[in-house]
């Protein structure tokens, strides 16, 4: 890699964090690619992207943002108010189309188990108010979000949850529509169904492969994870 290929930053998406990429930014750097995974607070698109972009903006050169399943959403939020985002790359993740919440994109998607295994809990809004958070009930984690995770029972012991309002918020302008984007399928993923996966991939024109995963593939297959970032880092620069 040159001194001037992009920089990727990996977003986390709920029920995760940003240690669920450490393999992926082992696997980067092992290609002479620089890698940084960012804390994302699973408010909602709006301000998660906001957050993600400022930090965006401070990286000198090109950036390649990624995003893993809601952290899809955010960075097609982030790269409108990034100048220096020139692709993304969704894994086993939400791109939404303006006007589209979550919440709409799961009802448009074959049905599956995920919401009969979450769990809401009501927690501080800090100005005396409340308001309802969702988790993954911890015996519903392991086949729902990571069954090919070896010891994915920690991973449902130091989730985090997810605002709840986050998957109502309507999108705004795609991203994807302007920039060329790339597209990994988990086809073993309980969470996001692969057919919508496959179906989001296909309206963004989207660069796509798919992995033999569960939902957390970035966890259990870093390396072919890894491996194909790398390719959307080449082809931005060609």
């Amino acid at each position: 890699m040159t001194e001037n290929t992009p920089t990727v930053v990996l977003v986390h998406g709920a029920f995760a964090d940003a240690t669920s990429w450490a393999g992926v930014v082992s696997e980067l750097k092992s290609r002479g690619i620089s890698a940084l995974a960012l804390a994302n607070e699973l408010r909602g698109p709006g301000l998660d992207g906001s957050r993600i972009a400022a930090q965006v903006r401070e990286i000198d050169g090109p950036v390649v943002l990624v995003g893993h399943s809601y952290g899809g959403a955010v960075i097609t939020t982030a790269a409108n108010q990034a100048d220096n985002v020139v692709g993304l790359v969704f894994v086993a993740a939400f791109s939404p189309d303006e006007g589209e919440s979550l919440q709409d994109l799961l009802g448009s998607f074959p049905a599956n188990d995920f919401a009969s295994g979450l769990v809401p809990h009501m927690l501080p809004t800090g100005d005396g108010g409340e308001e309802p958070w969702l988790s993954i009930a911890l015996d519903a984690y392991p086949k729902l979000f990571a069954a090919d995770v070896e010891g994915n029972e920690i991973g449902a012991r130091t989730q985090r949850p997810i605002a709840a309002a986050a998957f109502e918020e309507k999108a705004g302008p795609a991203s994807w529509k302007r920039l060329p984007s790339y597209t990994l399928v988990a086809t073993g993923d309980e969470a996001i169904h692969p057919d919508g996966q496959r179906k989001m991939a296909a309206r963004s024109n989207s660069t796509t492969i798919e992995v033999d995963g569960s939902h957390a593939v970035a966890v259990s297959q870093p390396q072919a994870v890894a491996a194909f970032i790398a390719t959307a880092v080449e082809g931005v620069q060609s």
